[in-house]
């Protein structure tokens, strides 16, 4: 299913991608809806799903860094991504739920790590919040934005009892086209 999901949301998911970094650098950001409805969604995911996974978040929200821009929409299970073009897609990345800062990601490619390459300092807190835990979740296809096989690594700051549910996530588990 997860390459299903991949190959769906390619084409629209990596046009959305390219066109929100293009166009946050001069101040603009894709719409929603100029991306096309796949003819064949994965199962589980409903046409309303993909419209709101590809409808960018408030340009500038409360608390996240001056110079991010929104990245796709509302993603189950994570909620609206913010990063700098110019650091994407390695970031910091951040999370954003509910008018609150919801985690810092970093996305590393999985031949980095076979190197044994070393980062000091990347999972950093915003001002104001502290880190409840850290997921490793690795993506074997890679997914729209960053399409190698790789791991997002994010710094949650709030329990999973709560990211889980984000974007209408009613099950409270990742929804199987995720996984």
């Amino acid at each position: 299913m997860k390459a299903r999901l991949y190959s769906v949301l390619m084409s629209a998911g990596l046009l959305a991608v390219t066109c929100a970094a293009v166009l946050a650098l001069s101040g603009a950001v894709a719409h929603a809806d100029s991306m096309a409805m796949p003819k064949d969604l994965p199962p589980g995911m409903t046409p309303a799903m993909f419209k709101m996974m590809m409808t960018p978040g408030p340009q500038h929200p409360a608390g996240l860094p001056s110079d991010v821009v929104p990245f796709f929409g509302c993603i189950p299970t994570m909620g609206y991504h913010y990063a700098n073009p110019r650091n994407f897609p390695f970031g910091p990345i951040y999370g954003w739920y509910n008018g609150k800062p919801t985690f810092t990601e970093i996305m590393v490619d999985k031949k980095l790590f076979a190197k044994g390459i070393s980062w000091n300092d990347q999972l950093k807190p915003l001002p104001g919040y502290k880190i409840d835990h850290v997921d490793f979740w690795y993506e074997a296809h890679g997914h729209p934005g960053y399409t190698i096989p790789h791991y997002d690594i994010h710094a949650w700051y709030i329990p999973r009892t709560q990211y889980m549910y984000f974007c209408n996530n009613k099950s409270g588990t990742k929804p199987a086209w995720m996984n």
